[in-house]
Protein backbone atom coordinates (compact mmCIF):
# COMPACT_ATOMS: atom_id res chain seq x y z
CA UNK A 1 0.00 0.00 0.00
CA UNK A 2 0.98 3.29 -1.27
CA UNK A 3 0.89 6.45 1.04
CA UNK A 4 -0.17 9.45 -0.27
CA UNK A 5 1.69 12.72 -0.21
CA UNK A 6 -0.25 14.23 2.84
CA UNK A 7 0.46 10.77 5.29
CA UNK A 8 3.87 11.11 4.01
CA UNK A 9 4.05 14.78 5.09
CA UNK A 10 2.06 14.73 8.33
CA UNK A 11 4.28 11.04 9.75
CA UNK A 12 7.20 12.35 8.68
CA UNK A 13 5.98 15.72 10.53
CA UNK A 14 5.03 13.47 13.83
CA UNK A 15 8.35 11.50 13.82
CA UNK A 16 10.60 14.41 13.55
CA UNK A 17 8.66 15.88 16.48
CA UNK A 18 9.21 12.69 19.13
CA UNK A 19 12.80 12.21 17.55
CA UNK A 20 14.43 15.15 19.59
CA UNK A 21 13.34 13.74 22.77
CA UNK A 22 16.23 11.92 24.87
CA UNK A 23 16.41 10.93 28.29
CA UNK A 24 19.36 10.04 30.46
CA UNK A 25 17.74 7.19 31.71
CA UNK A 26 14.95 4.54 30.48
CA UNK A 27 11.72 6.15 31.05
CA UNK A 28 10.23 7.05 27.64
CA UNK A 29 7.59 4.61 26.49
CA UNK A 30 6.74 3.48 23.31
CA UNK A 31 3.95 0.97 22.71
CA UNK A 32 2.66 -0.39 19.53
CA UNK A 33 -0.58 -2.06 19.01
CA UNK A 34 -1.30 -4.35 15.84
CA UNK A 35 -4.49 -4.03 13.77
CA UNK A 36 -7.01 -6.01 15.28
CA UNK A 37 -5.77 -6.55 18.45
CA UNK A 38 -7.27 -6.22 22.19
CA UNK A 39 -6.87 -2.88 23.66
CA UNK A 40 -7.99 -4.20 27.18
CA UNK A 41 -5.34 -6.43 26.87
CA UNK A 42 -2.64 -3.62 26.45
CA UNK A 43 -4.33 -1.61 29.23
CA UNK A 44 -3.87 -4.67 31.69
CA UNK A 45 -0.25 -5.19 30.19
CA UNK A 46 0.55 -1.61 31.15
CA UNK A 47 -0.86 -2.03 34.21
CA UNK A 48 1.44 -4.68 34.80
CA UNK A 49 4.42 -2.88 33.99
CA UNK A 50 3.62 -0.34 36.29
CA UNK A 51 3.96 -2.98 39.49
CA UNK A 52 7.15 -3.89 37.43
CA UNK A 53 8.12 -0.36 37.63
CA UNK A 54 7.88 0.01 41.48
CA UNK A 55 11.17 -2.15 41.97
CA UNK A 56 13.33 0.87 39.58
CA UNK A 57 15.64 2.06 42.42
CA UNK A 58 16.23 5.67 41.27
CA UNK A 59 12.86 7.34 42.73
CA UNK A 60 12.74 9.82 39.98
CA UNK A 61 13.65 7.51 37.22
CA UNK A 62 10.50 5.05 38.62
CA UNK A 63 8.24 8.40 39.03
CA UNK A 64 8.57 8.90 35.76
CA UNK A 65 7.86 5.61 34.51
CA UNK A 66 4.99 5.34 36.61
CA UNK A 67 3.64 8.00 35.49
CA UNK A 68 4.26 8.12 31.86
CA UNK A 69 2.27 4.20 31.83
CA UNK A 70 -0.54 6.10 33.66
CA UNK A 71 -0.39 8.99 31.39
CA UNK A 72 -0.89 5.85 28.11
CA UNK A 73 -3.58 4.12 30.45
CA UNK A 74 -5.71 7.62 30.70
CA UNK A 75 -5.10 8.27 26.93
CA UNK A 76 -5.87 4.70 25.76
CA UNK A 77 -9.79 5.26 27.07
CA UNK A 78 -10.36 7.45 24.35
CA UNK A 79 -10.44 4.86 21.77
CA UNK A 80 -13.24 2.53 22.12
CA UNK A 81 -11.02 0.04 19.94
CA UNK A 82 -7.96 -0.26 18.45
CA UNK A 83 -8.36 1.92 15.06
CA UNK A 84 -8.20 0.26 11.57
CA UNK A 85 -4.56 -0.12 11.10
CA UNK A 86 -3.04 -0.36 14.81
CA UNK A 87 -2.63 2.64 17.06
CA UNK A 88 1.39 3.54 18.06
CA UNK A 89 1.77 5.38 21.53
CA UNK A 90 4.21 7.39 22.94
CA UNK A 91 4.75 8.78 26.39
CA UNK A 92 7.25 10.24 29.04
CA UNK A 93 8.28 12.81 30.53
CA UNK A 94 10.34 15.38 28.01
CA UNK A 95 10.80 17.99 29.97
CA UNK A 96 14.37 19.84 29.30
CA UNK A 97 16.05 20.16 32.46
CA UNK A 98 16.49 17.36 35.12
CA UNK A 99 14.22 17.57 37.85
CA UNK A 100 10.86 19.55 36.01
CA UNK A 101 8.06 17.94 35.26
CA UNK A 102 6.09 17.72 31.70
CA UNK A 103 4.39 14.61 31.37
CA UNK A 104 3.03 14.14 27.71
CA UNK A 105 1.15 11.41 25.59
CA UNK A 106 1.06 11.14 21.59
CA UNK A 107 -0.52 8.10 19.28
CA UNK A 108 -1.19 7.99 15.54
CA UNK A 109 -2.97 5.68 13.81
CA UNK A 110 0.21 4.10 10.85
CA UNK A 111 -1.00 4.90 7.32
CA UNK A 112 0.05 1.21 6.76
CA UNK A 113 -1.33 -1.39 8.71
CA UNK A 114 0.81 -2.57 12.39
CA UNK A 115 1.81 -6.31 12.81
CA UNK A 116 3.96 -6.15 15.62
CA UNK A 117 3.05 -5.57 19.38
CA UNK A 118 5.77 -3.90 20.81
CA UNK A 119 6.35 -2.15 24.68
CA UNK A 120 9.66 -0.32 25.03
CA UNK A 121 10.79 1.34 28.15
CA UNK A 122 13.91 3.26 26.77
CA UNK A 123 15.96 6.70 26.90
CA UNK A 124 14.32 7.36 22.90
CA UNK A 125 11.19 6.43 21.32
CA UNK A 126 11.58 3.81 19.41
CA UNK A 127 10.07 5.26 16.06
CA UNK A 128 12.06 2.65 13.65
CA UNK A 129 8.83 0.97 12.63
CA UNK A 130 7.54 4.32 11.46
CA UNK A 131 10.26 5.08 9.83
CA UNK A 132 9.77 2.41 7.95
CA UNK A 133 6.40 3.33 6.80
CA UNK A 134 7.86 6.76 5.41
CA UNK A 135 10.13 4.26 2.92
CA UNK A 136 7.36 2.41 1.68
CA UNK A 137 5.71 5.38 -0.74
CA UNK A 138 6.12 3.07 -3.25
CA UNK A 139 7.47 -0.63 -3.66
CA UNK A 140 10.47 -1.87 -5.88
CA UNK A 141 10.59 -5.43 -7.75
CA UNK A 142 13.69 -7.79 -7.51
CA UNK A 143 14.87 -10.12 -9.47
CA UNK A 144 17.78 -12.17 -9.02
CA UNK A 145 19.11 -14.88 -11.31
CA UNK A 146 21.76 -17.19 -12.94
CA UNK A 147 20.79 -20.09 -15.08
CA UNK A 148 19.94 -22.25 -12.57
CA UNK A 149 17.69 -20.36 -10.14
CA UNK A 150 15.80 -17.46 -9.87
CA UNK A 151 14.12 -15.25 -7.06
CA UNK A 152 11.17 -12.64 -7.41
CA UNK A 153 10.40 -10.65 -4.73
CA UNK A 154 9.24 -6.99 -3.51
CA UNK A 155 11.34 -4.54 -1.55
CA UNK A 156 8.68 -2.51 0.55
CA UNK A 157 10.64 0.17 2.32
CA UNK A 158 13.31 -2.13 4.01
CA UNK A 159 11.56 -5.68 3.89
CA UNK A 160 11.90 -7.77 1.23
CA UNK A 161 8.88 -9.37 0.50
CA UNK A 162 10.03 -13.15 -1.39
CA UNK A 163 7.37 -13.97 -3.79
CA UNK A 164 8.47 -16.30 -6.57
CA UNK A 165 11.24 -18.76 -6.17
CA UNK A 166 12.22 -21.35 -9.35
CA UNK A 167 14.33 -23.84 -10.76
CA UNK A 168 15.66 -24.47 -14.34
CA UNK A 169 16.02 -27.90 -15.65
CA UNK A 170 19.98 -26.55 -17.51
CA UNK A 171 21.96 -29.60 -16.75
CA UNK A 172 25.14 -29.21 -15.27
CA UNK A 173 28.49 -28.59 -16.85
CA UNK A 174 29.57 -32.30 -17.38
CA UNK A 175 27.72 -34.36 -19.96
CA UNK A 176 26.31 -38.04 -19.62
CA UNK A 177 28.61 -40.66 -21.46
CA UNK A 178 27.23 -41.20 -24.98
CA UNK A 179 25.98 -37.45 -25.52
CA UNK A 180 27.84 -35.46 -27.81
CA UNK A 181 28.89 -32.36 -27.08
CA UNK A 182 27.23 -30.26 -29.50
CA UNK A 183 23.97 -32.27 -28.58
CA UNK A 184 24.81 -31.38 -24.69
CA UNK A 185 25.44 -27.50 -25.53
CA UNK A 186 22.02 -27.56 -27.55
CA UNK A 187 20.26 -29.20 -24.48
CA UNK A 188 21.85 -26.66 -22.09
CA UNK A 189 21.22 -23.76 -24.36
CA UNK A 190 17.46 -24.67 -24.79
CA UNK A 191 16.63 -25.49 -21.27
CA UNK A 192 18.22 -22.17 -20.45
CA UNK A 193 16.01 -20.36 -22.90
CA UNK A 194 13.02 -21.94 -21.03
CA UNK A 195 14.21 -20.87 -17.94
CA UNK A 196 14.38 -17.57 -18.64
CA UNK A 197 11.09 -17.49 -20.62
CA UNK A 198 9.39 -18.96 -17.28
CA UNK A 199 11.34 -15.92 -15.35
CA UNK A 200 9.98 -13.75 -17.68
CA UNK A 201 6.37 -15.15 -17.01
CA UNK A 202 6.77 -14.83 -13.22
CA UNK A 203 7.91 -11.13 -13.80
CA UNK A 204 5.40 -10.17 -15.67
CA UNK A 205 2.56 -11.55 -13.41
CA UNK A 206 4.08 -10.35 -10.28
CA UNK A 207 5.16 -6.75 -11.61
CA UNK A 208 3.07 -5.77 -14.62
CA UNK A 209 -0.19 -4.37 -13.38
CA UNK A 210 1.24 -3.84 -9.45
CA UNK A 211 0.11 -0.41 -7.91
CA UNK A 212 2.60 1.81 -6.25
CA UNK A 213 5.26 -0.19 -8.34
CA UNK A 214 8.42 2.42 -9.11
CA UNK A 215 10.44 0.12 -10.93
CA UNK A 216 12.27 -3.64 -11.13
CA UNK A 217 16.04 -4.04 -10.47
CA UNK A 218 18.01 -7.08 -11.87
CA UNK A 219 20.71 -8.60 -10.82
CA UNK A 220 22.97 -12.01 -10.47
CA UNK A 221 26.67 -13.69 -10.58
CA UNK A 222 27.63 -13.26 -14.52
CA UNK A 223 25.95 -12.36 -17.84
CA UNK A 224 23.04 -13.98 -17.51
CA UNK A 225 20.90 -11.39 -16.01
CA UNK A 226 21.88 -9.50 -19.48
CA UNK A 227 21.01 -12.40 -21.32
CA UNK A 228 17.81 -12.49 -20.10
CA UNK A 229 16.90 -8.81 -20.50
CA UNK A 230 18.57 -7.87 -23.49
CA UNK A 231 17.47 -11.70 -25.18
CA UNK A 232 13.70 -10.36 -25.81
CA UNK A 233 12.02 -12.61 -23.32
CA UNK A 234 10.36 -9.95 -21.97
CA UNK A 235 7.95 -7.69 -23.21
CA UNK A 236 8.70 -3.77 -23.87
CA UNK A 237 6.25 -2.95 -20.90
CA UNK A 238 7.98 -5.10 -18.50
CA UNK A 239 11.38 -3.88 -20.17
CA UNK A 240 10.16 -0.21 -19.84
CA UNK A 241 9.91 -0.40 -15.49
CA UNK A 242 13.89 -1.80 -15.06
CA UNK A 243 15.95 1.08 -13.43
CA UNK A 244 19.20 -1.36 -12.79
CA UNK A 245 20.98 -3.91 -13.37
CA UNK A 246 23.61 -4.96 -11.13
CA UNK A 247 26.57 -7.44 -10.78
CA UNK A 248 26.48 -10.16 -7.46
CA UNK A 249 28.32 -12.58 -5.83
CA UNK A 250 25.29 -14.77 -5.08
CA UNK A 251 21.63 -15.94 -5.73
CA UNK A 252 18.77 -16.50 -3.95
CA UNK A 253 18.06 -15.09 -0.40
CA UNK A 254 21.37 -13.93 -0.11
CA UNK A 255 21.66 -12.38 -3.55
CA UNK A 256 17.83 -10.95 -2.70
CA UNK A 257 19.80 -9.41 0.30
CA UNK A 258 22.91 -8.43 -1.60
CA UNK A 259 20.93 -6.70 -4.31
CA UNK A 260 19.28 -4.64 -1.86
CA UNK A 261 22.51 -3.32 -0.56
CA UNK A 262 23.85 -2.80 -3.88
CA UNK A 263 20.94 -0.80 -5.05
CA UNK A 264 20.93 2.24 -2.32
CA UNK A 265 22.13 4.68 -4.60
CA UNK A 266 19.17 3.83 -7.13
CA UNK A 267 16.89 3.62 -4.54
CA UNK A 268 17.94 6.77 -2.74
CA UNK A 269 18.17 8.52 -5.44
CA UNK A 270 14.65 7.65 -7.50
CA UNK A 271 12.27 10.15 -5.21
CA UNK A 272 14.88 12.76 -5.12
CA UNK A 273 14.34 12.47 -9.37
CA UNK A 274 11.08 12.58 -9.01
CA UNK A 275 10.31 15.65 -7.45
CA UNK A 276 13.55 17.12 -8.94
CA UNK A 277 11.85 16.42 -12.80
CA UNK A 278 8.86 17.98 -11.62
CA UNK A 279 10.40 20.86 -9.95
CA UNK A 280 13.23 21.94 -12.80
CA UNK A 281 9.18 21.88 -15.45
CA UNK A 282 7.82 24.42 -13.39
CA UNK A 283 11.05 26.94 -13.66
CA UNK A 284 11.47 26.02 -16.63
CA UNK A 285 8.06 27.13 -17.65
CA UNK A 286 8.46 30.30 -15.24
CA UNK A 287 12.06 31.18 -17.59
CA UNK A 288 10.17 30.41 -20.98
CA UNK A 289 6.37 30.37 -20.22
CA UNK A 290 5.81 32.67 -17.36
CA UNK A 291 2.02 32.41 -17.86
CA UNK A 292 2.31 28.42 -17.30
CA UNK A 293 3.87 28.56 -14.23
CA UNK A 294 2.41 30.94 -10.70
CA UNK A 295 3.82 30.98 -7.24
CA UNK A 296 3.38 32.88 -3.62
CA UNK A 297 0.05 32.39 -1.79
CA UNK A 298 -2.21 34.88 -3.21
CA UNK A 299 -1.67 34.53 -7.21
CA UNK A 300 -1.69 30.21 -6.86
CA UNK A 301 -5.08 30.23 -4.55
CA UNK A 302 -6.75 32.04 -7.20
CA UNK A 303 -5.51 29.81 -9.86
CA UNK A 304 -6.14 27.01 -8.59
CA UNK A 305 -10.04 28.37 -7.24
CA UNK A 306 -10.82 28.79 -10.75
CA UNK A 307 -8.97 25.32 -11.82
CA UNK A 308 -6.21 26.30 -13.68
CA UNK A 309 -4.05 24.55 -11.89
CA UNK A 310 -2.47 21.12 -13.33
CA UNK A 311 0.20 20.42 -10.60
CA UNK A 312 0.57 22.02 -7.20
CA UNK A 313 3.67 21.96 -5.62
CA UNK A 314 3.68 22.75 -1.91
CA UNK A 315 7.12 22.88 0.30
CA UNK A 316 7.12 20.76 3.54
CA UNK A 317 8.15 23.63 5.01
CA UNK A 318 4.35 25.35 5.13
CA UNK A 319 2.18 25.16 7.91
CA UNK A 320 -0.43 22.16 8.45
CA UNK A 321 -3.28 24.42 7.83
CA UNK A 322 -1.86 25.75 4.67
CA UNK A 323 -0.94 22.29 3.23
CA UNK A 324 -4.55 21.31 4.29
CA UNK A 325 -6.47 24.35 2.82
CA UNK A 326 -4.74 24.23 -0.73
CA UNK A 327 -5.21 20.66 -0.88
CA UNK A 328 -8.88 20.65 0.12
CA UNK A 329 -9.28 23.02 -3.04
CA UNK A 330 -7.18 20.86 -5.39
CA UNK A 331 -9.73 17.60 -4.28
CA UNK A 332 -12.63 19.51 -5.80
CA UNK A 333 -10.76 20.85 -9.08
CA UNK A 334 -8.94 17.43 -9.57
CA UNK A 335 -5.56 18.81 -9.10
CA UNK A 336 -2.26 16.82 -8.25
CA UNK A 337 -0.56 17.76 -5.22
CA UNK A 338 3.04 17.12 -4.78
CA UNK A 339 4.66 17.83 -1.57
CA UNK A 340 7.95 19.30 -1.82
CA UNK A 341 10.85 18.57 0.58
CA UNK A 342 13.61 20.85 1.60
CA UNK A 343 17.17 18.14 0.65
CA UNK A 344 17.17 19.27 -2.69
CA UNK A 345 17.97 22.55 -4.30
CA UNK A 346 15.20 23.00 -6.02
CA UNK A 347 13.02 22.24 -3.03
CA UNK A 348 14.78 24.84 -1.20
CA UNK A 349 14.56 27.94 -4.60
CA UNK A 350 10.27 26.74 -4.37
CA UNK A 351 10.93 27.61 0.14
CA UNK A 352 12.39 30.88 -0.97
CA UNK A 353 9.80 31.90 -3.46
CA UNK A 354 7.08 31.80 -0.69
CA UNK A 355 6.80 27.61 -0.83
CA UNK A 356 3.97 27.32 -2.64
CA UNK A 357 3.55 27.06 -6.81
CA UNK A 358 1.94 25.47 -9.30
CA UNK A 359 2.51 24.46 -13.34
CA UNK A 360 -1.02 25.95 -14.55
CA UNK A 361 -3.54 23.68 -17.37
CA UNK A 362 -3.58 26.68 -19.62
CA UNK A 363 -1.61 30.05 -20.34
CA UNK A 364 -2.63 32.78 -18.10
Amino acid sequence: MSLTEKQRYQLKKFVKELEVFRRPHTELVTVYVPAGYDLNKITNHLKQEQGTATNIKSAATRKNVIDALEKMIQHLKLFKQTPKNGLALFSGNVAEREGQNDMQVWSVEPPVPLNTRIYRCDKEFLLDLLRDMLDTKEAYGLVVMDRRDANIALLKGKTIIPLVKTHSQVPGKFRAGGQSAQRFARLREGAAKDHYKKVAEYVKEQFLTLDGLKGIIVGGPGPTKYDFVEGGYITNEVRKKIIAIKDLSYTGDFGLQELLDKSQDVLANEEIVAEKEVMARFFNLLSTKPGMASYGYDETKKNLEIGAVDILLLSEDLEDKTIEEFEDIAKTVGTEVNIISTETREGVQLKEIGKIAAILRYEI
